[in-house]
């Protein structure tokens, strides 16, 4: 088994036969592990990593931005941990998991009621006035 470790990474998160990166290859022409790279990036995309979350290729090949890097891996482990779909083996505490999304019904009579409290929580400006307040940048007297 050859390959990037990249490239072995993405693929050990998916079932038998349905790795994403189905030919490895074993070259060290530039050209090839550059390409391995951007396969590695896509499917990472694929699986679920967002888009802002992914590193260009050059910031690895180069050494240029290595926390990008850092925070795609970091990324790609979060999603892997919340899907726990048995694929990913490592240590879960790694990673935190990612939240999922909390739908939440209200009836009509609940959103009526809820339009109340909202008046009360804003408070009130009574008595509040811009009386002795000067232009912005002017300066304040001081007697």
């Amino acid at each position: 088994l050859g390959g990037s470790p990249l490239t072995l990474l993405i693929n050990s998160l998916y079932p038998p036969g349905q790795e994403p990166i189905p030919k490895i290859s074993e070259s060290k022409m530039a050209f090839k592990q550059m390409e391995q790279i951007s396969q590695f990036l896509k499917a990472a995309e694929t699986y679920g990593v967002r888009t802002t979350d992914i590193f260009q290729t050059v910031d690895l090949w180069e050494g240029k931005d290595m926390a990008a890097v850092q925070r795609t891996l970091m990324a790609l482990g979060s999603v892997a941990v919340t899907k726990d779909d048995g694929c990913y083996r490592g240590e879960p505490s790694w990673f935190h998991r990612k939240a999922q999304q909390n739908r939440r019904g209200f009836s009509e009579e609940q959103l009526r009621q809820g339009q109340n409290v909202i008046g009360l929580q804003m408070g009130s400006n009574k008595g509040a006035s811009q009386a002795g307040m000067t232009g912005y940048g002017m300066p304040r007297q001081i007697m």
